[in-house]
């Protein structure tokens, strides 16, 4: 006779049985198989052969779109990540105010990053057209003649930096629940020294809300490193490869050039970059995270 706490377990593990399957099914089998793919000259129609580490030495020695699509998705994240925390940060803390209607204006705010990406894209294409887009007609209202954003190699980037911006509200919402998480007696005692707003919100506020930018901070780097669907929708990764980010270039190698093998190789290497800077990240988190109770 099964006892009753193995008959419990039994059942417990019954429950969670489609959750396994699901994992093993779509993350756990593909992730291995990608490793393994990436020892392989493999084209998906064909057998595999098998070359060792001759994808990795390709890409870093032979292959000038590798580093250029790196350096594209470097540069973006190195502009984009912070510019997104700034403004998320610049909005929760106007919306952590007291005044009426607030909850309309979170939700307006956050609206645009439950958008659909593809959506999105074309709603910029069209904001971003030299013509008859609203940003250089706005431009032209007060004496400057915009560029032509999505053509121009040396736009084409900060355009999609730019575009960025308007998923800032899903960061926005982060941000206001540590606000409201800060204790009002640190505020009251500060007051009471003397203190003024900038030296609340330097000495009180972003002390006590760090854990929170060093999350937005990894996830918002993870999230740069596979930016995709804007690139592919509004340059194809043009112009010049100006836009040809790490994401986009592996979908090309994939399912473009049917060099699986090549792409298994790029998605490892990718996820070992963003693993090193998340662990540098961190490491030097004690220096300027702060946790009720301690530094982190």
């Amino acid at each position: 006779m099964m006892r009753k706490s193995h008959k419990e377990a039994l059942e417990g593990y019954l429950f969670a049985l489609p959750w396994f399957i699901g994992f093993a099914v779509f993350y756990a089998y593909p992730t291995i198989a990608s490793l393994v793919f990436s020892f392989f000259d493999y084209d998906v129609y064909s057998r595999m052969d098998w070359v060792g580490l001759n994808n990795y030495v390709h890409l870093f020695t032979d292959d000038d779109l590798f580093w250029k699509s790196l350096y594209n998705t470097l540069y973006y994240t190195a502009f984009s990540v912070p510019l997104g925390m700034i403004v998320g940060l610049c909005i929760a803390l106007l919306l952590n105010q007291d005044i009426k209607g607030l909850t309309f204006f979170r939700t307006i705010y956050y609206l645009p990053s439950v958008l659909s990406g593809v959506a999105v894209s074309i709603l910029w294409i069209w904001i971003f057209d030299p013509g008859l887009g609203l940003l250089n007609i706005a431009l032209e209202k007060i004496g400057i003649w915009g560029p032509n954003w999505l053509s121009d190699p040396a736009w084409s980037k900060p355009a999609l930096i730019i575009m960025s911006l308007w998923g800032a509200g899903s960061s926005m919402i982060i941000y206001l629940s540590g606000l409201q998480s800060v204790p009002t007696e640190l505020y009251e005692a500060a007051r009471v020294d003397g203190a003024n707003a900038f030296q609340n919100f330097i000495y009180i506020t972003l002390p006590m809300i760090s854990p929170v930018l060093l999350f937005t901070l990894i996830t918002g780097i993870i999230g740069s490193f596979q930016v995709f669907t804007q690139a592919f929708v509004m340059t194809e990764g043009g112009p010049l490869n100006s836009t040809l980010f790490y994401v986009l270039y592996l979908y090309r190698k994939a399912f473009g050039f049917l060099q699986m093998g090549m792409a298994s190789a790029m998605a490892w290497i990718l996820a070992i970059i963003v693993a090193v800077i998340a662990y540098f990240i961190l490491r030097t988190s004690d220096v300027w995270v702060h946790y009720q109770g301690g530094l982190g």
